[in-house]
């Protein structure tokens, strides 16, 4: 089985949970406690989904605004990004639209756009109405799913979803797909993408 090697990128505001959700996603552990990313953090997890397999190599930005003009530096070249908010404040979620429109002008073309509620553990204290960011996901062609990093509540399904919304790989340069003057004219060689 071949594997895909993905870069990944997690965006948002300070505090949302995304150093949890990664730290739950490679560890399996939670901590009610992470001082906040400075710039970036990397870490790496190999998961199989169906016939394939894809080793995320996932970069967590800092949420701080301080640090938000790093950003564009870990989602240049990713295959997928995943902005987060936390479903218990408003200003996170409205920030996402931020976060959107800074992928779609500055990111990759084709870019796999996941967008995360999380903290789903405290829906008692819920400020953002599920159906609406649902409603929002649906209208950019973005993955739609609520966490809890604490609780692992969707945390694997949301880099599982994700993978299935990749772009084709981009095939590596093969010197059989040039076509070459002369008696070859007209012909093809190599893999038809």
């Amino acid at each position: 089985m071949a594997m895909r090697e993905v870069k990944l990128c997690l965006l948002g505001d300070s505090g949302v949970g995304k150093s949890s959700i990664v730290q739950r996603f490679v560890c399996d552990s939670y901590q009610d406690s992470i001082p906040p990313t400075i710039g970036a953090s990397f870490m790496s997890k190999t998961i199989t989904s169906g016939e394939k397999s894809f080793k995320f190599q996932i970069w967590d930005t800092a949420g701080q605004e301080k640090y938000r003009g790093l950003a564009p530096m870990y989602y240049r070249g990713a295959a997928a990004a995943i902005v987060v908010y936390d479903i218990t404040s408003q200003v996170t979620y409205t920030k996402v639209r931020d976060w959107i429109h800074e992928l779609q002008q500055h990111g990759p073309d084709n870019i796999a756009i996941a967008i995360a509620g999380n903290k789903n553990d405290m829906a008692d204290l819920r400020e953002v109405d599920m159906r609406t960011a649902m409603d929002y996901a649906q209208d950019i062609g973005a993955v739609f799913i609520e966490t809890s990093a604490k609780t692992a509540a969707n945390v694997k399904e949301l880099f599982v979803n994700i993978s299935e919304q990749l772009p084709p790989e981009v095939m590596p340069y093969n010197s059989n797909d040039i076509v070459k003057p002369g008696r070859n004219q007209g012909k093809k060689r190599g893999r038809c993408c």
